[in-house]
């Protein structure tokens, strides 16, 4: 039976959500001034959110059978261990950062990762639950006065309302978003997102949209205050990834094949980005902000799409997902092996019939 055709919304969808994701890493090694705060946090306000939207959508098939959990220890589990390792090597060794907690307190950007282990164990729980984006949405509340860093806790739960949304979405249900009343809504949704994150630090902060802090460590000892902000962040980050998901093209081409590298970008992007802080990047760019600004910008989609480029995504990939590549090799072994073994006994059966004709017409 063959697979089903991918679908090219959602490989648009995940890959200007990468894109975006290193054009906001990038972005931290600009100075601080009001244009560049405030396009830092408008982006936050809901591009993660969307991010975490589209991988609940892609989550839905995901169950507790061997195969599953197989794939999900190969390719979630063995990356994070990998480049946990990886970058914090690279922090200490080339940047001479200090690092405590090593795995049990994902660095940047491993959270994610984190992240997805854990979203992916609650599919089964959340997917068919009624109410389950209510009670998602009632967690994410609670967790900002309890949660914790290990694992980064506070954020898989804080961010578990986006995913149960995607969770809950339907193929039918996003094809509302792509009617035409929609996507109008859509642009007056991120115009809105605009003028509300011109003054984020007058109701919120920019930390509020990271969903990693408790509330009394942001400073609010009122918590139904802090329940407030937190209720306002997740409306605008919901309005906001159903705006992104209504304008994302949906024709095919070259950017949405690369779309099937996604991980790959997200997992070695960090090193450029850190190399160009440890390289005195931010010192140059302090002095330039204009300039620094667009080419800061334009070197982070140049730097998206060379990771997601086939000739060298399809290598990286090797190295994100070295388990899948090992038993690729392993099982076209064996399967040369079986042709092998299956096409000699008939070659040799014709090489004997060959014989016996050569032996009949020598008499």
């Amino acid at each position: 039976m063959p697979a089903p055709a991918r679908d090219p919304l959602l490989d648009n969808a995940k890959m200007a959500l990468v894109v975006l994701v290193v054009v906001g890493h990038s972005w931290t090694l600009l100075p601080h001034n009001a244009v560049n705060d405030h396009l830092y946090d408008f982006l936050y306000a809901w591009h993660v959110p969307a991010f975490v939207f589209v991988t609940g959508y892609l989550s839905r098939s995901f169950g507790y059978s061997r195969a599953r959990m197989w794939v999900l220890f190969r390719t979630v589990v063995v990356p994070y261990l990998l480049f946990e390792t990886a970058l914090a090597l690279f922090r200490i060794y080339v940047g001479g950062e200090e690092l405590a907690d090593l795995f049990a307190d994902p660095h940047w950007p491993m959270w994610y990762l984190s992240a997805l282990f854990f979203w992916r164990l609650l599919t089964p729980v959340f997917r068919p639950l009624p109410a389950g984006l209510a009670v998602a949405v009632v967690v994410s509340l609670v967790a900002g006065m309890y949660a914790g860093d290990t694992l980064d806790i506070a954020r898989v739960l804080g961010l578990l309302p986006f995913f149960v949304m995607g969770l809950k979405a339907t193929p039918e249900r996003l094809e509302v978003l792509r009617r035409r009343p929609a996507q109008v809504a859509a642009v007056a949704v991120f115009v809105g997102i605009w003028v509300m994150t011109t003054w984020t630090d007058s109701w919120a902060s920019t930390e509020w949209l990271y969903y990693r802090s408790r509330y009394d460590e942001m400073g609010y000892a009122d918590d139904l205050h802090a329940l407030l902000t937190r209720s306002l962040v997740l409306v605008i980050g919901t309005l906001g990834a159903w705006a992104f998901f209504a304008l994302v093209p949906r024709r095919g081409g070259w950017f949405t094949r690369m779309g099937a590298f996604t991980l790959v970008v997200y997992l070695f992007h960090g090193f450029a980005v850190k190399g160009a802080e440890y390289a005195g990047y931010p010192g140059w760019a302090e002095d330039d902000p204009v300039v620094s600004f667009g080419v800061t910008t334009l070197a982070a989609v140049a730097l998206a799409l060379l990771l997601a480029w086939e000739p060298v995504a399809s290598r990286l990939k090797e190295l994100v997902d070295p388990l899948g590549y090992a038993e690729r090799h392993v099982t076209h072994a064996v399967d040369l092996t079986a042709a092998k073994d299956q096409v000699q006994p008939e070659v040799q059966a014709g090489l004997e019939a060959v014989a016996r004709e050569r032996t009949t017409a020598g008499r």
